[in-house]
């Protein structure tokens, strides 16, 4: 019922669509999401910002890691940095990057149409994917004057609904990608930027995939929320 509703969707979105661009993103999700999960085209993404606040913040690098078939496809990994206006100010002990990195960095507009154009046909996966798609709708609408719909997964949500469901506490920092990488006996990776980080997050939800499946066959509509 949930795939039923969200090609419905979709395809109003890719009929109402103003650009080209967005259009032809509707119509290539909708494609994808009809087919068997297994066979349905992933994308782990990872952002990294000045701020967590979409209105005043700006994003600064976007990292992505395709799946396909249950393999994380590294030769097709991606990575941009993206110009922003004014300095990074004291965000850069955050995520480490500094106004010189920025001199060789994309604009705005040029990374949505690149993401898009990379996502097309592509389901995402992101970790607390609320956020990173709060600030790709908002510069998405800044560059097209459309509002965005994503199919995504969220594996932040995934890994809260599996400790609720075994009774436990969700004690504070326990749903951070790494805490949560930990508990499926996945490395902790020293690096930290965005594409090193869509790694880790599609690395994560295979590795929930494979806890959550036991001897039944996923769809979709398990891993969405």
């Amino acid at each position: 019922m949930k795939r039923f509703y969200l090609k419905n969707q979709l395809r109003l979105k890719a009929f109402r669509a103003a650009d080209g661009v967005i259009a032809d993103y509707y119509r290539a999700l909708t494609c994808a999401i009809s087919i068997p999960l297994a066979d349905i085209p992933l994308m782990a993404i990872d952002l990294e910002m000045t701020g967590l606040n979409v209105q005043f913040d700006q994003i600064l690098s976007i990292g992505m890691v395709p799946i396909q078939n249950g393999m994380l496809q590294l030769k097709d990994a991606d990575y941009r940095l993206v110009s922003i206006e004014g300095s990074v100010g004291d965000s850069a002990a955050i995520h480490g990057i500094v106004d010189g990195q920025l001199e060789t960095a994309i604009s705005a507009n040029e990374a949505m149409h690149w993401f898009l154009e990379k996502t097309k046909g592509h389901v995402l996966i992101a970790h607390h994917a609320p956020l990173d798609l709060c600030f790709l709708k908002a510069e998405i609408f800044r560059c097209f004057g459309e509002k965005m719909t994503f199919v995504s997964i969220d594996t932040m949500s995934l890994e809260r609904a599996r400790i609720l469901r075994q009774h436990e506490v969700i004690k504070e920092g326990s749903l951070r990608l790494d805490a949560c990488r930990s508990r499926y006996g996945l490395p902790i990776y020293a690096a930290h930027n965005a594409a090193v980080d869509a790694l880790s997050c599609g690395e994560l939800l295979l590795a929930q995939m494979a806890s959550i499946a036991g001897a039944e066959e996923l769809t979709l509509s398990d891993l969405l929320r």
